[in-house]
């Protein structure tokens, strides 16, 4: 009975969902959170619109940063050329930015500052050089308390191709589109690092342009595309403290699948 009433829960909140009308919403510098976008809209079947600035960024990733940390400094975004959409219109906004100093891209803090999200359901996703969607989604929340700020999707830039199959899983589990998925393993409790896994980790990890510190420990599953690793990582942070991080990592079970590192969260 207990079964039957849970199935017929997730029925009810589907079909709730379902009935919400849905935006992707985002900002891309580069065009990776584009592909994501694109990807959210199309298995979606939902409406999407394009933040942009009255004055565009380079594209050059140094000329993007200086510009980025100025506007971050002085608590004043860019200035952003007119919504075409009616946000008033939409139940549901997918958030999409690239990550710049641990949050979301400036053109985010402008949007947020000058509009009205008020009883909207927020579902951020992000791309990112190592990681920053819990990071973004906290600032979210501070920035818009009187929203709905809801468990998001990040990706590596790197890993961008992967994202079709991630949203895929990521929408079903969380009711934004329909089917079923079975779910994850957890991971193993927390042991010391073998040499074996020392070595999948700097697979991983060591071509990566800053030093992502040393794992101490690692947690594992197997799932149905290979195994994850979920590492405690012994390091620096942004301020030259030591900290300490977790690292995941995927090996596919494809022959000669090499080590991929999908995020790091401090």
């Amino acid at each position: 009975m207990k079964t039957i009433l849970l199935s017929m829960a997730m029925i009810a909140s589907f079909a709730t969902c379902q009935a919400q009308k849905k935006l992707v919403l985002y900002f891309s510098e580069t065009g990776s959170t584009k592909t994501v976008a694109l990807e959210l809209q199309k298995q979606l079947q939902a409406d999407i619109e394009c933040i942009e600035a009255v004055t565009p960024y380079s594209g050059n990733f140094q000329e993007t940063m200086q510009r980025g940390q100025r506007e971050m400094q002085s608590g004043e975004g860019p200035e952003l050329k007119p919504l075409k959409v009616k946000l008033s219109d939409y139940d549901v906004i997918f958030l999409g930015y690239p990550i710049w100093f641990g949050t979301y891209a400036t053109p985010i803090a402008a949007l947020v500052k000058n509009n009205d999200f008020a009883g909207k359901t927020i579902v951020p996703f992000c791309t990112f050089g190592s990681g920053g969607l819990n990071t973004s989604t906290d600032a979210l929340k501070k920035a818009l308390p009187k929203a709905n700020i809801k468990q998001g999707y990040g990706v590596r830039a790197a890993r961008v191709a992967a994202a079709e199959k991630e949203l895929d899983r990521f929408l079903k589990e969380n009711g934004y589109k329909a089917g079923t998925i079975a779910p994850l393993p957890d991971y193993s409790p927390q042991q010391p690092v073998t040499d074996a896994e020392k070595a999948i980790f700097d697979a991983a990890c060591s071509s990566y342009q800053f030093p992502l510190g040393t794992p101490s420990t690692v947690g594992k599953r197997t799932t149905p595309d290979g195994t994850d690793y979920q590492f405690t990582v012994k390091g620096r942070g942004p301020n030259g403290a030591e900290a300490t991080s977790t690292i995941y990592v995927v090996v596919g079970n494809e022959p000669g699948a090499k080590p991929e590192f999908t995020q790091v969260v401090r």
